[in-house]
């Protein structure tokens, strides 16, 4: 049984405090970050580093990413409560559940299906009300009763921007998502029209993501 007990709350009080000394200043992502029990997505036994300020490896090749990162992700998004939000990359759910404690309705897609069949079930036994899909997520949700989306967040290290998203983005929407083979850029994009020179695009630092895999849905 899952327990939140005053350590671990604490644990993310400090958490909260170190993400305010790194620029993070929208008070509902903190109120978020401090909600959700970060613990309850990484596998048994790291309790002692679910609040580290480092990525932790949660199985199949991928990692749940810094809480800065985190953070810094949800922060520029700038949700609204009701938003449609689109997520690439489910990896553990805790991003998706920060997403959901700021009030987004969280459309989320996984192409490892180990990890989709075990972060679905936790995201739902936690009582966080997402969508979630295991596919390719460079194809995004191209069903109309889904999208268009005000909001897509990628969790993963793009080599380019994908086409397929940016069409599934509302005109007047945000994209935040890492691009770089190697290493990412972390840019947040603003879709003011169709065409891309249309879009506004800020730039927000280097980071180092686990590939986004264009094709690729794992059936293991």
């Amino acid at each position: 049984m899952m327990q939140d007990t005053f350590t671990h709350k604490g644990l993310r009080l400090r958490m909260v405090e170190s993400l305010k000394e790194k620029g993070i200043t929208d008070e509902a992502v903190l109120k978020a970050m401090n909600d959700v029990p970060r613990h309850f997505f990484l596998p048994a036994g790291l309790d002692v580093v679910a609040y580290d300020e480092s990525p932790v490896k949660i199985g199949f090749e991928q990692t749940i990413s810094r809480p800065s990162t985190v953070a810094m992700q949800s922060q520029l998004l700038q949700v609204k409560r009701g938003m449609k939000v689109l997520e690439i990359g489910t990896g553990s759910g805790y991003q998706t559940a920060v997403l959901c404690r700021l009030g987004a309705r969280v459309f989320t897609i996984e192409r490892q299906k180990g990890l989709f069949d075990h972060t679905k079930p936790l995201l739902q036994q936690l009582g966080y009300n997402a969508r979630c899909f295991l596919g390719d997520g460079y194809k995004g949700l191209t069903e109309a009763n889904y999208g268009p989306y005000d909001r897509v967040i990628i969790t993963c290290g793009a080599p380019t921007i994908p086409e397929a998203l940016m069409a599934q983005l509302k005109l007047g929407g945000i994209m935040v998502i890492p691009v770089g083979e190697v290493e990412q850029e972390m840019l947040r994009i603003t879709k003011n029209g169709e065409s891309e020179a249309e879009w506004q695009v800020e730039k927000f630092g280097i980071f180092n993501f686990v590939p986004m895999l264009e094709g690729k849905e794992m059936k293991k």
